[in-house]
């Protein structure tokens, strides 16, 4: 039962992390132009 009071305050802060990570990496503009990638990879040289 002790173990709860770590992975239950664990868990919420790793939920939070990754929360962040994806709102940083939206505002920081990374899935912008995904179908461009794509697209790219079957044009022509």
């Amino acid at each position: 039962m002790d173990i709860l009071f770590i992975l239950i305050p664990l868990s919420v802060v790793l939920a939070f992390a990754i929360l962040g990570a994806l709102a940083w990496a939206v505002w920081r503009g990374q899935f912008e132009g995904v179908e461009a990638e794509g697209e790219r990879i079957l044009e022509g040289d």
